[in-house]
């Protein structure tokens, strides 16, 4: 192409490497990638995945490794099978330190993994035989707490071969096989700040609607679950015209006396109030809007849909009652815990009927004896009566801001309430 005045675009660019790779010649192919700057293309995805795979495949692990690298520098994102490949690869060559970060790099990218990639992290559990640190149980706690639950980064932890089973989770979140209680994860210490800033910033660059009778209900019984009241944020025009209505006024005055109503100023778009103080604080936000307006979109989607999962409550109305749905109590996601067990949630085959399956990645010498409540392989998949009468962990208390953007859903007949889809009145769009 280029001999006949011909400039190679990154398809072509693609084609031709992955000719190269399948061929096994993933030099030729790599030099193509690192050489597209000449054409003024840029490589995507699909222009690394043949080299990386060769390189993968041949156990050129330092090569494959150094495409990684050369990936970041370019601003390409791994995927799944991008990282599973190089656990596989650093498995296949004995690098344990390696194999530990790729597991690190799956957790934060994937929630659950395809049962390719499960074999492959059960491959190298079940054939690693390397003794880990020695760690004081102390340090391990505050660097799982520092982190948000459910990793700690550390490196492996304890001695010994590791036992690999395939299991299932009770409702609550503990392990039919090893009876070890899954953690609720959050944001860590630094995202939390990252997030709270981002927040603050785009709302100072930004800046220059409720069924009274169910937000007194949501607000009571929020106090008397937790015995604080909840901040309540809303816009200084709706208070107004609340106070001028005789039938609203004794509530709002209510809520003034007690300190729990902020008041938004004029020109403010109130989101950003009751967002920021929930992330900052660091506790609950009740409310059922999805938060899927445009200036939620400018925040993306690292931080916000790990943050908005443990700290979103939402409520709705049965017959007059209301019912609160808090965060799950765990969090179905790559887990590794502070006794050195690991659990992998494994992705399913789209039946919602389906029991989410898990790997469960433990030894004695990392974690104790697993004790009374641990069960064969061909005990958990049954998933009957494992853990009956085990104490299982309550979601954190936290405290509550209650959000009052949108409307919960009554619920008037005996059918089972609606998943809340964020019922709110639409707005226009913010002046860019």
């Amino acid at each position: 192409m280029v001999a006949n005045g011909i400039k190679p675009n990154e398809a072509s660019i693609t084609a031709v490497a992955r000719l190269a790779a399948a061929k096994g010649d993933g030099d030729y192919a790599f030099d193509l990638v690192k050489n597209m700057g000449a054409y003024n293309e840029l490589p995507r995805l699909r222009t690394y995945d043949p080299v990386l795979f060769c390189f993968c495949d041949k156990l050129e692990a330092d090569k494959a490794y150094e495409v990684e690298l050369h990936m970041e520098s370019m601003g390409v994102s791994l995927e799944e099978m991008e990282f599973a490949a190089l656990l596989k690869v650093s498995a296949g060559t004995g690098n344990e330190e390696k194999a530990y970060g790729y597991l690190q790099k799956l957790r934060k990218t994937v929630r659950c993994v395809r049962d390719e990639t499960a074999k492959i992290i059960e491959d190298w559990f079940q054939n690693f035989e390397c003794n880990g640190l020695e760690l004081d149980v102390r340090l391990v706690k505050e660097a799982v707490t520092r982190n948000g639950g459910g990793w700690h980064g550390l490196g492996w932890i304890g001695k010994g071969r590791w036992v690999v089973r395939r299991g299932n989770v009770d409702m609550g979140g503990k392990c039919f096989c090893c009876g070890e209680q899954l953690a609720c994860i959050d944001i860590d210490d630094t995202e939390t700040e990252t997030f709270a800033g981002s927040v603050a910033g785009l709302a100072m660059e930004r800046e220059v609607k409720a069924y009274f009778k169910q937000l007194d209900a949501v607000v009571k019984e929020l106090y008397s679950q937790r015995g604080n009241w909840p901040l309540i944020i809303f816009h200084n025009k709706r208070v107004r015209a609340l106070l001028e209505n005789p039938s609203h006024r004794k509530l709002i005055q209510e809520w003034i006396q007690k300190e729990v109503l902020y008041t938004t100023p004029h020109g403010s778009n109130d989101d950003w109030y009751w967002l920021y103080a929930a992330v900052k604080l660091r506790c609950l936000l009740v409310t059922n809007d999805e938060m899927r307006d445009h200036i939620f979109e400018l925040l993306g989607s690292n931080f916000f849909l790990r943050w908005k999962e443990r700290h979103q409550v939402r409520y709705t109305f049965l017959k007059g009652n209301l019912k609160l749905q808090m965060p799950g109590p765990f969090s179905v996601v790559i887990q590794e815990s502070d006794k050195g067990a690991w659990h992998v949630p494994i992705s399913g085959d789209g039946n919602e009927d389906s029991t989410q399956g898990w790997l469960c990645i433990t030894r004695p010498s990392a974690c104790g004896a697993l004790g009374e409540d641990a069960v064969s392989m061909e005990t958990s998949e049954n998933g009957h009566g494992v853990c009956n009468g085990s104490k299982l962990l309550s979601p954190c208390k936290q405290k509550c801001i209650a959000g009052c953007n949108n409307e919960p859903e009554s619920q008037d007949s005996d059918n089972k309430p609606a998943t809340m889809a964020g019922k709110r009145k639409e707005r226009s769009p913010s002046p860019s």
